[in-house]
């Protein structure tokens, strides 16, 4: 069964609605009238192009569903996606390649807007020792659950219930965010998966004043402690880019940093 040919007026409203906007709102947001947004919403009207990447920018909406939008208001498209090893990304590939390696000895890992594994660097092996399930670190590699299954990464997780937790929530942002149904899939898996009620962390100087969870794991090297940031491409207009990520991890103690030394090869 063919799908619905979807109207303008319908991906307006949808994304409009999503991020929980009146018609006044959005109309005060976007610098329009209510009448012209309800005119484009009913299909009474149709914007320009400018207009229309001026009203998709304003609600935040993805690189890759803006695309649709124009083909609905009778333009082309102008948002290209390229695999990342496609020659036209080579510059933004070395990009990534120089923020992973020059991350080591600490771990960074990049992934796409499934999160799925796309590069890692020489530090992030050494941390999957002991994955009782190997399929969990075939290819591809889905990090979320390589990080909450029972059999990948959780049985080694000191702070579980808290790490998990914040996993979680960051894919519910990113769903309201982007409304991806496989996302709202992963979601589901990963919700089904079984956590302690506690979390068992012995880390004796993780009190970060609230400002961030730490991933406490054990390793045949000991206890580490991180802290993690997100790193994304400022203005990609290539839809690949828009939702590729770095996910680079920093020892939350000297002691981690040590061991994290230590245990890369070469160093």
């Amino acid at each position: 069964m063919m799908s619905p040919v979807r109207s303008l007026g319908d991906y307006l409203r949808e994304w409009r609605q999503r991020r929980r906007l009146s018609q006044l709102e959005f109309a005060l947001e976007a610098e329009i009238s209510q009448r012209h947004l309800s005119f484009l919403e009913s299909g009474r009207a149709l914007p320009s192009r400018e207009m229309l990447m001026h009203l998709a920018e304003r609600l935040g909406i993805p690189l890759r569903e803006r695309n649709p939008m124009l083909l609905a208001a009778g333009f082309a498209p102008v948002f290209p996606e390229r695999k990342l090893d496609d020659p036209a990304l080579a510059p933004a590939r070395r990009a990534i390649d120089m923020l992973l390696k020059g991350h080591e000895p600490f771990p960074a890992l990049a992934v796409d807007r499934h999160w799925t594994l796309v590069a890692a660097n020489a530090a992030i092996a050494p941390l999957l020792a002991g994955v009782a399930d190997p399929s969990l670190t075939e290819g591809p590699i889905n990090v979320l659950k390589l990080s909450l299954h029972p059999q990948g990464l959780a049985p080694r997780i000191a702070n579980l219930s808290e790490w998990r937790a914040h996993l979680l929530e960051r894919l519910r942002q990113q769903i309201s965010a982007t409304g991806d149904p496989v996302l709202i899939r992963l979601l589901e898996e990963l919700s089904a998966y079984s956590a302690p009620a506690t979390s068992r962390s012995t880390a004796p100087d993780r009190d970060f004043a609230g400002i961030a969870v730490p991933l406490e794991l054990d390793t045949a090297a000991g206890h580490l402690s991180f802290l993690s940031t997100t790193t994304v491409f400022g203005t990609p207009v290539d839809v690949t880019l828009s939702e590729l990520a770095i996910e680079s991890f920093f020892p939350a103690n000297p002691q981690t940093a040590e061991a994290l030394k230590a245990m890369l090869p070469g160093r």
